[in-house]
């Protein structure tokens, strides 16, 4: 190996401008971490000098264990981002492509939520085979009237010292698949028929896998810890909630902040986009059951019609967001599902069952409408003669929150890896997403992989579209995202402690 004082430059250098210290609320021993610009773009390979894997361990190791001064903070930012993208290359690319046949295995086999056995064993076996211990059994399934399957397929991997006295940063991914017939035609689509891969999260798993395996190479260089979250049942089923009641962040050493990341087809292939704040909506789910007094169709005077009242009752629904919210307030009541108890054209049913979800940015708000829609209800039912029974998911979804100190840090260091060198600034969506109950614990952000790009497959299908395809060319960026938030932050913290900022 090159010594220190006689190697030559190994990484290209990319100097940027110094920003001030800012700090990110507290949350256990969570302690505040200054910001640095990493604007520039990934270079490319091909410009790169060859490094070896030991000489990007070494240049790791330099990042975390040599001093730096302001002036050189910048660059030596630089040299491990190009170090860390030289090990994804090695590690995830160059050996048999793994990171792709990983994720385009796991989209064979896509499990619905609560059930994904086969998307354990994947991961497990990976795990083994980069010698990364693990343990597996997180998640079970409390809600199994309402979701099948008993659950217990999270996995939870502690990479480095494990030491309690040192910084801990949590990565998640999430698992699981949607009730959903593929409709592509490439040639690893799904064989499990009626179910996919719709939302990319074969694609978050395989990314968290290849960081994993990373951030194992270099973990005698880091000081400190990187908890991988292997998630199941985020598709409406809270399995990060579950993870969390089970103790995921109460494991020593306890994580200091979290991050997270979902591929996003409306945003270009490669750029990187988020914002400070409300990301991502408040969710919550109901089914409404419509009981009347059935009979036969010529006779509705005999009747008490419950397609009438649910139909008078889905239009009043609509009126929720327009007479019940300020107008400055954003949110959403959309019935998804209507259902008579049978299909005969001359037969008034005794019910009709309803389904629907309400969204909003905040919790105050979602609960605004939740009381509405039972208000209106019971109401419109009463009016036509009729009653309702109304039952709600058995946990609903807050909004994901970026936090705003922690947005400050992890933007930019996100910025220095987006195909553009900046961050794509989004309005918020009325989509969810339950890595919310992490933000809801310690200060997290989380981040949208643009992959709108791809060809072949089209790769603009919308999520949960039965045509939706992933640019396999993200894949690398969001495995060197999620290992330059760890490392970084790690950095951050420990430089902290030793100015005694905790």
């Amino acid at each position: 190996m090159i010594s220190n004082k006689s190697r030559p430059l190994i990484l290209r250098r990319i100097a940027g401008p110094h920003h001030p210290t800012s700090h990110w609320p507290r949350s256990r021993s969570v302690v505040g971490c200054m910001h640095f610009s990493a604007s520039s773009t990934i270079a490319a390979t091909e410009q790169q000098q060859q490094t070896t894997p030991e000489e990007c361990r070494e240049a790791i190791s330099q990042y975390f264990f040599e001093d730096t001064t302001a002036t050189t903070k910048n660059s030596s930012v630089s040299d491990l981002r190009e170090a860390i993208r030289a090990l994804v290359k090695h590690i995830c690319i160059d050996n048999n492509n793994e990171l792709i046949e990983t994720r385009r295995e796991l989209h064979q086999h896509p499990e619905l939520m609560y059930q994904e056995k086969i998307t354990n064993s994947i991961i497990v076996r990976q795990l083994h085979k980069y010698d990364i211990a693990h343990t597996s059994g997180w998640a079970i399934n409390k809600s199994q009237s309402v979701f099948p399957g008993d659950g217990g397929y999270g996995i939870v991997a502690d990479i480095g010292t494990k030491c309690e006295s040192q910084p801990c940063i949590l990565l998640r991914g999430d698992m699981d698949a949607l009730p959903i017939e593929e409709t592509t035609k490439i040639d690893f689509a799904s064989k499990h028929r009626g179910t996919m891969h719709a939302c990319g999260h074969d694609a978050h798993t395989s990314m968290l896998i290849g960081a994993a395996s990373v951030v194992k190479y270099v973990e005698r260089c880091i000081p400190g810890t990187v908890r991988f979250m292997f998630q199941p049942a985020e598709e409406g089923g809270a399995g990060a909630k579950r993870m969390i009641e089970e103790g995921v962040l109460e494991l020593e050493p306890k994580p200091q902040c979290a991050y997270g990341m979902h591929v996003w087809p409306t945003l270009p292939s490669g750029a990187i986009g988020g914002r400070s704040g409300a990301l991502l909506a408040a969710c919550e789910r109901f089914e409404i059951v419509v009981a009347g007094t059935g009979g036969h169709a010529a006779m509705p005077h005999l009747t008490r019609d419950p397609i009438v009242a649910s139909s008078a009752l889905v239009m009043s629904l609509q009126t929720l967001v327009s007479r019940k919210l300020s107008p400055l307030d954003s949110g959403v009541c959309s019935i998804t599902m209507l259902k008579t108890g049978g299909d005969a054209f001359n037969v008034i049913p005794a019910s009709v069952r309803l389904r629907g979800t309400i969204r909003a940015l905040s919790d105050e708000t979602l609960h605004t409408l939740r009381n509405a829609v039972h208000e209106v209800s019971n109401s419109v039912a009463c009016a036509h003669g009729c009653s309702v029974t109304i039952q709600y998911s058995p946990d609903y979804y807050p909004p994901t929150i970026n936090d705003p100190e922690l947005w400050k840090f992890s933007s930019d260091v996100a910025k220095g890896l987006a195909k553009d060198g900046e961050i794509t600034e989004v309005e918020p969506t009325m989509g969810a997403e339950d890595f919310s109950f992490l933000a809801q614990a310690i200060p997290s952000t989380f981040f949208l992989l643009g992959q709108g790009c791809g060809t072949d497959p089209v790769s603009s299908y919308g999520l949960h579209h039965p045509s939706f395809g992933l640019d396999e060319s993200v894949l690398s960026r969001g495995v060197e995202l999620h290992v330059n938030l760890a490392l970084q932050t790690m950095k951050r913290l420990v430089d902290d402690r030793g100015a005694g900022l905790e």
